[in-house]
């Protein structure tokens, strides 16, 4: 049992929040199967990332612009399977909406068709991969979302399970709690993570006694 005192919480979205896996890749993998790369290869590498990251990086000298339009339309028209992680609805509901805040790697209108498909409450605060220059594993997207809800980031909570956002949150000043719903817990364990979270039903969030803005976090490790 671990308590975790902090002000904030700061959560991914797929993966940490809805199961987007199969719906991710299929669109991947077709992307890919064009391209000539390995299907699952490029799967691997685009996850946590932004898309036009990743595109960058295993196809220079590309229309990036182009290449992400049919990545996002893609990843937006199939959300067949796209469904949230057990707990994470009850999760979210339960939290003051001024302290929680999305920070994912997708698009705008992407996650707000993620989290309307799994049924998951809009956030008051988002930031996505429109809102940042730098995307994971940069700490910027982290830094920003801390300080929508008025916290530093060392107050925050980091929720992930891709190894380029655990480095983003470590790098931000946060702590990081891990699901390993995408990657082994030698990988999230390798990026930095603080602890691995089963789920969220070894997960309870109440009040402290440290102050209004406190949140007392109790994982059952």
């Amino acid at each position: 049992m671990v308590e975790v005192t902090c002000s904030g919480l700061l959560f991914d979205l797929d993966g940490v929040l809805v199961d987007s896996t199969p719906a991710v890749a299929r669109v991947w993998t077709k992307w890919a199967i064009a391209h000539g790369f390995d299907p699952e290869e490029t799967v691997r590498q685009a996850h946590g990332r932004p898309s036009i990251a990743t595109i960058r990086d295993i196809l220079p000298g590309a229309d990036y612009e182009k290449e992400n339009e049919v990545i996002l339309r893609g990843e937006i028209e199939d959300t067949e399977g796209v469904v949230p992680l057990t707990g994470a609805r009850e999760l979210l509901t339960s939290l003051p909406d001024n302290q929680w805040a999305l920070v994912t790697s997708c698009a705008r209108p992407l996650a707000e068709v993620r989290l309307k498909v799994a049924g998951l409450p809009m956030p008051r605060n988002i930031i996505t991969c429109d809102d940042v220059r730098n995307g994971k594993p940069d700490p910027e997207p982290y830094i920003k979302g801390a300080a929508l809800l008025g916290f530093p980031p060392g107050k925050c909570v980091v929720f992930e399970d891709a190894p380029a956002g655990i480095r983003a949150g470590k790098a931000a000043g946060a702590l990081v709690i891990a699901l390993p719903t995408t990657s082994p817990d030698s990988e999230l364990e390798g990026a930095g993570a603080d602890w691995i979270l089963p789920g969220y039903q070894n997960l309870s969030v109440s009040r402290s006694d440290h102050g209004s803005n406190s949140l007392m976090l109790l994982l059952r490790l």
